[in-house]
């Protein structure tokens, strides 16, 4: 039993998780929490390398499998270099995707479907499971055309190339979408879905609801 709270947030990119995350950080530092937030693909050098080579709009070689492969690769590390170490230390874990990312998108998006995700999560991560997972799923079209103009902003000041999966067409979009749906069905207790196009602070204020109930529960704060 880990001393730590480990909380996920997850959707399609351009539904806000990246503002979401920050703004719970606040949340929970003004109560007195000590957070640790990461990201996935990313979060560790090694995972850096990785996201690199997975987002980059140039590498569309890669096989579903090799790309779940990264995906887990990936996560290995984080788990090893990051989130493990900060819940045994008893720190709030926040995560911009985990495991329901791979087997939305891969599973879903890419077809490869949800058993082989789950058998692999099993086998790499030991199981791991987020306490809560914020699942944030915004109208299909606004999120994508929000998440394809930000990276064609990056691109434009000179960032990294993340658009490999902005490029997809919209049916690879409804599967990942779609796929979402089935996760938060299959796990209501853990998943906490905020659907539609909500403003940013009315998400806020559904996140910091599911949050402190959570706290309450494990009696922290």
């Amino acid at each position: 039993m880990f001393k730590g709270i480990f909380i996920t947030l997850e959707g399609l990119d351009g539904s806000g998780k990246t503002t979401q995350i920050k703004r719970l950080a606040k949340w929970l530092a003004l109560h007195g929490l000590e957070t640790v937030l990461t990201r996935q693909p990313g979060g560790t050098p090694t995972g850096d390398r990785i996201r690199a080579l997975l987002l980059d709009s140039r590498g569309t070689g890669i096989a579903p499998m090799t790309e779940m492969a990264l995906m887990f690769a990936d996560r290995a590390q984080a788990i090893a270099e990051v989130i493990l170490p900060a819940l045994e230390s008893g720190k709030v874990v926040l995560c911009d995707r985990f495991t329901d990312s791979t087997e939305a998108y891969q599973g879903g998006g890419r077809e490869l479907g949800s058993e082989p995700v789950l058998a692999l999560h099993k086998l790499i991560c030991g199981n791991l499971q987020p306490d809560l997972t914020l699942l944030l799923l915004t109208d299909l079209e606004p999120s994508l055309e929000r998440a394809r103009n930000r990276n064609q902003r990056i691109d434009e000041n000179i960032g990294p190339d993340e658009n490999r999966f902005e490029l997809e067409q919209e049916a690879f979009h409804r599967r990942v979408w779609e796929k979402y749906h089935e996760i938060a069905a299959r796990e209501p207790n853990r998943v906490i879905l905020i659907e539609g196009e909500l403003s940013i602070d009315k998400v806020h204020e559904r996140i910091v609801e599911a949050v402190a109930k959570l706290l309450k529960e494990k009696q922290v704060g």
